[in-house]
């Protein structure tokens, strides 16, 4: 037959009940084969287009029929489950009845839909069971006497490397062994259990065996759903009687198989973790993918030489027909629609583009009976042989030591004993008759209880309902509750065995009592047992009644629903029609403080939560086992927002980050892992305690294959934000800032300081204050950061303090630490660094204001030995003690902040606020952005206080003069640069000149001795201003600044009751609104003298435009007389040529302008007179 490519189908599911919530962005279309996706984050991009085999729309246009089945509504493209199995089961089923080998498997992440693909739910049934109830159909038509068929059925799950039978209840240790057939070259389980179906019903019930049997291996943590591959496996023979009397068998092996989620490795964050490597978390998959873009180079024709890496997983071993053989396979990849999943999605869409290329050789599998029993005895007496003579060493292995060739040889012996062991079960099996082995199948399947499954039961009888992370597997396992009196809950080793028995993670042999008295149903835990229960998200304290749909957490991982048929009413109306396992984890997050509302959050924090109400549970598994293991080690999940990460730009307020901390009780040192960390550390967790249940002594092990144990690294004791508004404005800032740790508590405090400086790192002058921070644009900028101490509150940080940071130095991110201070905690670092930045742009002015330098400070950690007194408690007493010992503290710190903010009540009810949650870094970066945004406006205040006092002087000093004194520009000049001024001397000047000339352009020297002119008017209005306010004027020291910079009045006095007291009000986040006000006051008072100035010189000393030529004609005389008379002083120049002769001619320019500035009043009033006269004089030189 020729090679034929795997077919490919890609399927979209309709939004879940969260999608729906967040409002979800559909991301995925569809048109005919092709399939589209587009990226939220660019949406004016061109979308990526892939095309495959089929693509099913199944995302809207359906509607539910009386029987629950869905249906395409009409002119809809909506792909139902019978439209799918259609297109790609009855092919399967096709190809089995021809005899082939048959795959079909089903990728894409947790989530996406492959279970509903694969099986369904309820009577919207999937490819699987459509499939078997389809074959034994098509069995039951066949009227050949000549012709029969046998169906084997079995079931398995692979999770983290390990094979188990989920048709089977024993399990050897490790799993079972997955094997190689020396003469067929294909991989097997050995013993496996297969058994004989004679109809669909019996597949069903079978089906549901192995569901329950994964559902109590999940709750008892040997494996988690969405991280275990399932494997059906349908073996269908048809003998057929030919007319010599002979039988031929036609076989074929049909797997169907549900993949684990494919959540990308890279993803979760997990690098640099020392046990990464140990832990076999996706290691099925990614094999997987290594296979398939193998076998994608091979069919491409791309690479000759390729070896196909089959052995690197078991998933691959048991997939090699399927992948790359002797089989006819069926991809079809699960999409999720949403805009959260775009990458998971483009991924899947990837891996399914990839898969199509692949090609197989499939043949049909048609041999004589008799043929395959002589073979199979054959086989059986060479293995035989081969056992007697030692197994078959080779003997040119004359390089390897006696000890590896003795292994080998062991090796050898138990592949061959193995195969013997197979082969003759087979020659067995062909010995006894179908019937038989029918009969006695169906005898065994009548016997399982698949739990609960009695319906009239439920209808009259209270009963607990399982809930699962895997919807497959909620509602699989049922406890009916006794009809009066005690129902017991605890484990089978228990005396006298409890009526519901669990097993697993923190269940005690006699862990709770349910009482039921006429359908009033309480529980209790048994008193001494220590046993863990928790009702609604809240641990049970005494006895409480339980009422209908009420949440039951019994130990770490079995949760239960309670119904209660007699009392239906109890249920609170608030409650959703089906309680669900994502319900019942929300309900037991928002216990612990975390937020699980959707309404208003961006993809970055949905994506946040759901990783919060994931890691959930999987921590209080870990504490779990780390108390029944002593293994002195407590986990908590922690939030970190963007303000508490080291190098966190308080700016990216959704970038909150999930990690579980690390504590060990006995000495108090921590670690922070991330989610990907502790993921890949919780499946290596879950391995030794799965060796500790199988009886192995896990105490011992070496500290570096310990999961729970981890080097001593520095630990993060609090960040502190550093705002950077002060620098937009050229000043200095100083001040002593909080270290916050992510809970927002306080740890100490840091003294910081910021000031712009030189390159070389000297400060630069006061002077160079600017009103607008856009005048620093396209300019060189330096400033310098000054960490000067610290002083850190708890003891066991005084090993050794640092604090790290990272800055944008010349146009390069750069990573910067103080030295590390040991044996103190009140550290002096003297740490400065300067920041130089090339050209101020607009990004940098942007981040000033809005951005923030955040100061991570670490604490040095050693392994110090505990007290004695530790050393006698368990890790379950250890952590009651921590815990009470923590709330102490916090208990402490909240009392001392309330002693402190007593003097202020905004102040104390803003301390008692949100700081103890997890969010509460973020009020204290709140905090300190108020305080730097105080100081800055207070120096931009005194600022303007030196201003009006500058002013309310020179009102002064001109109300005294005589009024033959009271010059408009000399006035002018004093009150223009007093209002206009940024303290800059130079910038100062030239506004002065600037506006001199011209007035000097335009205006005409008029007579002051008007007393109603509007500047005299101006002079009043500030004075009477300023004496209504108060009687006593601060004159400014002549000390404390520069004249040039015309210093101003200062309105604190008739503004405030004091300078202390307006100080000391400014570190108050209350009177921003305040300091505001007497900003907007001090405009008031400036702006009726400005406003006189500006309208006086605008209206009556404007001059017409033409005036300005008469000035050429001077202008050029003055040239001449230079040119002529001054250039040609010959023995001058002569005498002095560099010096003297260089001075003359500046002093000359001057004196030219101060002629220029005398003669122009009499160019404005008689022009043409002046136009004659120095044209005559210039002829006259000429």
């Amino acid at each position: 037959m020729p090679d034929e490519s795997v077919k490919v189908a890609v399927r979209v599911r309709p939004f879940n009940q969260r999608e729906k919530d967040r409002q979800a962005k559909l991301i995925i279309k569809m048109q005919g084969q092709m399939t589209t996706i587009t990226n939220p984050e660019t949406p004016n991009e061109e979308p990526k287009s892939f095309s495959f085999d089929f693509s099913y729309w199944s995302h809207d246009g359906f509607q539910e029929q009386s029987d629950g089945v869905l249906v395409p509504a009409g002119g809809s493209n909506y792909a139902s489950q019978r439209r799918v199995f259609e297109n790609l089961g009855q092919g399967v089923l096709d190809n089995a009845f021809e005899g082939y080998n048959c795959s079909l498997f089903a990728y894409g992440q947790t989530g996406s839909g492959k279970s509903y693909s694969m099986v369904g739910y309820g009577n919207n049934k999937g490819i699987v069971p459509i499939t078997c109830d389809e074959m034994f159909k098509t069995m039951d038509k066949n009227t050949d006497p000549n012709k029969r068929f046998e169906v084997t059925f079995s079931m398995l799950e692979i999770y983290n490397e390990q094979v188990r039978d989920l048709l089977s209840k024993d399990n050897p240790k490790g799993g079972l062994n997955v094997r190689q057939n020396p003469k067929l070259g294909y991989f097997y389980v050995e013993n496996l259990k297969r058994v004989p179906v004679g109809s669909y019903a019996e597949i069903e019930k079978r089906t549901d065996q192995g569901t329950a049997s994964r559902t109590v291996a999940s709750t008892n943590m040997n494996a988690t759903s969405s991280r275990a591959h399932t494997v059906v496996t349908i073996t269908f023979d048809q003998i057929i009687k030919n007319e010599s009397g002979s039988e031929t068998k036609k076989s074929s092996v049909m797997n169907l198989v549900d993949l684990a989620g494919s959540e990308r490795a890279d993803s979760t964050g997990a690098t640099g973790d020392r046990l990464k490597e140990g832990a076999n978390i996706n290691k099925s998959l990614s094999a997987l993918g290594n296979v398939i873009s193998a076998l994608a180079d091979l069919s491409m024709g791309t690479k000759k030489k390729i070896m196909v890496p089959y052995r690197d997983s078991v998933l691959t071993k048991l997939l090699q027909n399927a992948l790359g053989g002797n089989s006819k396979t069926i991809m079809i990849a699960a999409l999720s629609p949403a805009d959260i999943n775009y990458d998971e999605t483009l991924s899947t869409l990837r891996y399914a583009d990839r898969a199509k290329k692949i090609k197989n050789k499939a043949v049909v599998n048609e041999n004589p009976l008799d043929k395959l029993i002589r073979e199979l005895k054959e086989e059986n007496e060479k293995l035989k042989r081969a056992m007697e003579g030692g197994g078959m060493v080779m003997q040119e292995g004359a390089g390897l030591s006696p000890e590896e060739l003795e292994k080998m040889r062991k090796q050898m012996e138990e592949d061959i004993r193995a195969q013997l062991m197979a082969n003759q079960a087979m020659l067995k099996e062909n010995e006894e008759s179908w019937d038989d082995k029918l009969a006695e199948a169906r005898t065994e399947t009548e016997k399982i209880d698949t739990g609960g499954a009695d319906n009239q039961r439920k209808s009259k009888e209270p009963y607990l309902i399982n809930l699962n992370e895997d919807p497959m597997l909620s509602g699989v396992i049922c406890h009916f509750l006794k009809n009066s009196g005690e129902t017991t809950v605890g484990r089978k080793d228990a005396s006298p065995v409890p009526d519901i028995c669990l097993s697993g993670l923190s269940i005690q042999k006699q862990h709770a009592v349910i009482f039921n008295n006429k359908g009033v149903i309480e529980i209790e835990s048994v008193s001494g047992s220590g046993s863990k229960t928790k009702i609604n998200g809240l641990p049970l304290t005494g006895r409480k009644a339980l009422c209908h749909k009420d949440r039951i957490l019994f130990g770490s991982n079995h949760m239960y629903v309670l119904n209660n048929p007699l009392k239906p009413e109890t249920a609170e109306s608030s409650l959703p029609k089906e309680i669900t396992w994502e319900f019942a984890q929300k309900e037991i997050a928002q216990v612990k403080g975390f937020a699980t509302g959707s309404a208003g959050l961006s993809k970055e924090q949905q994506i946040v939560q759901e990783q919060v109400l994931e890691i959930l549970p999987m921590v209080s598994e870990v504490n779990a086992v780390s108390e029944e293991l002593n293994k002195q080690k407590s986990f908590e999940v922690v939030l970190i927002s963007a303000a508490a990460q080291e190098g966190g730009d308080i700016t990216q307020s959704n970038a909150s980050k999930v990690t579980v901390k690390m504590k060990n009780l006995l000495n108090g040192n921590t670690w922070l892992w991330e989610r990907g960390k502790f993921i890949t550390r919780r499946y290596l967790i879950q391995e030794l305690y799965q060796k500790f249940l199988d009886g192995e002594d896990v105490s011992h092990i070496p500290k570096e294959q310990d999961p729970f144990w981890e080097p001593t690294e520095d630990v993060l004791v609090g960040t502190s934000n550093l705002f950077l508004q002060s620098l937009s404005y050229c000043l200095d800032f100083e001040d002593t800032l909080n270290i916050s740790d992510y809970k927002g508590q306080e740890e100490g405090h840091v003294k910081v300081k910021l000031e712009p400086c030189d390159p070389k790192g000297k400060p630069i002058d006061e002077e160079a204050f600017v009103d607008d921070p856009r005048e620093l644009l396209n300019k060189p900028y330096n400033f310098k950061l000054t960490i000067e101490n610290a002083n850190i509150h708890k003891s066991r940080f005084s090993k050794g303090i640092l604090v790290k940071y990272s800055v944008k130095n010349n146009g390069k991110v750069e990573e910067v630490k103080t030295q590390t201070v040991k044996n103190t905690l009140t550290p002096t670092f003297n740490h400065s660094k300067v920041i130089s930045i090339p050209k101020l742009k607009q990004e940098n002015l942007d981040f000033f204001e809005s951005g923030c330098i955040t100061l991570s400070v670490y604490g040095i950690q050693e392994d110090t030995l505990p007290d004695p007194k530790l050393l006698k408690l368990n890790t379950r007493e250890l952590r009651e003690a921590s815990m009470y010992q923590e709330l102490r503290d916090v208990t402490i710190n909240q009392e001392l902040r309330q002693m402190e903010n007593m003097e202020n009540l905004n102040s104390q009810a803003h301390a008692s606020g949100r700081r103890g949650t997890m969010f509460g870094n973020e009020i204290a970066s709140d905090t300190s952005h108020l305080k730097t945004e105080v100081v800055l406006l207070q120096r931009k205040y005194e600022r303007l206080q030196q201003k009006e006092r500058r002013m309310q002087q020179i009102c002064e000093e001109w109300s005294k003069k005589p009024d033959g004194e009271k010059q408009f520009e000399p006035f002018f000049r004093a009150v223009s640069a007093a209002a206009n001024s940024t303290g800059t001397r130079l910038k100062t000047r030239v506004q002065m000149l600037n506006q001199m000339l011209k007035l000097q352009k335009s205006v005409a020297l008029p007579s002051y001795k008007d007393k109603s002119s509007p500047v005299l008017q101006g002079q009043k209005y500030v004075r009477q201003m300023a004496m209504e306010k108060s009687s006593v004027i601060e004159e400014k020291d002549e000390s404390q600044g520069d004249q040039d910079s015309f210093g101003s009045v200062d309105l604190a006095p008739y503004m405030n009751p004091g300078s202390e007291d307006r100080n000391k009000g400014f570190t108050q986040n209350g009177k921003r609104t305040a300091l505001l006000s007497d900003l907007n006051t001090k405009r008031e008072v400036i702006k009726p003298a400005r406003n006189a100035i500006s309208e006086y010189s605008v209206s009556r000393y404007s001059c017409p435009p033409p005036k300005i030529f008469a000035c050429f004609p001077i202008a050029y005389f003055l040239f001449l007389f230079y040119n002529e008379i001054i250039r040609d002083s010959i023995p001058l120049r002569q005498k002095t040529p560099t010096t003297l002769g260089k001075k003359f001619e500046a002093l000359f320019l001057i004196f030219i302008f101060n002629s220029f500035s005398l003669w122009w009043p009499l160019v404005c009033q008689f022009p043409s007179f002046s136009f004659f006269l120095v044209f005559l004089c210039s002829f006259v030189l000429i």
